[in-house]
């Protein structure tokens, strides 16, 4: 099954640090944009920040996963596990501040899975994650 791009739009605080931050720190080439808004090729997604006045956005919570507190809402791409790791090692590479460092979950379990949290420069939360054998996807 060939799966079709998502689309989503967040909102952001500071449209040239994020636009910034997209592009230089996560390679993701720009597509149409305007003065209160840019679209992104997000791994093959269409992602679009949005300007948005900080005092109209809303904070984040947490929710406990496997002892750690896991960003809610948070969004992301699932890789390929060899692109997980390289991706990881340039974050790294680029200091960026993890919410949750690049870890392994359920490991030799069905579901076994990589995966870090990070926050672009306004705060939204972002997931990267890969699966050691990717028809695990949904296993329980």
């Amino acid at each position: 099954m060939k799966i079709q791009p998502f689309h989503l739009a967040i909102p952001v605080s500071d449209l040239e640090k994020c636009r910034k931050f997209y592009k230089e720190t996560l390679g993701c080439g720009e597509g149409r944009s305007s003065d209160h808004w840019v679209d992104f090729n997000f791994f093959g997604h269409q992602l679009v920040i949005h300007y948005q006045d900080p005092q109209e956005t809303k904070a984040s919570t947490s929710n406990p996963v496997d002892g750690k507190d896991v960003p809610v809402p948070h969004f992301g791409v699932v890789l390929q596990w060899d692109v997980f790791h390289e991706f990881a090692k340039l974050l790294k590479s680029k200091n960026i501040e993890f919410v949750i460092e690049p870890y392994i979950r359920f490991e030799g379990k069905p579901g076994e899975q990589a995966t870090m949290f990070f926050r672009d420069p306004c705060g939204n939360a972002l997931e990267f994650k890969a699966f050691k054998n990717i028809d695990q996807l949904f296993a329980k």
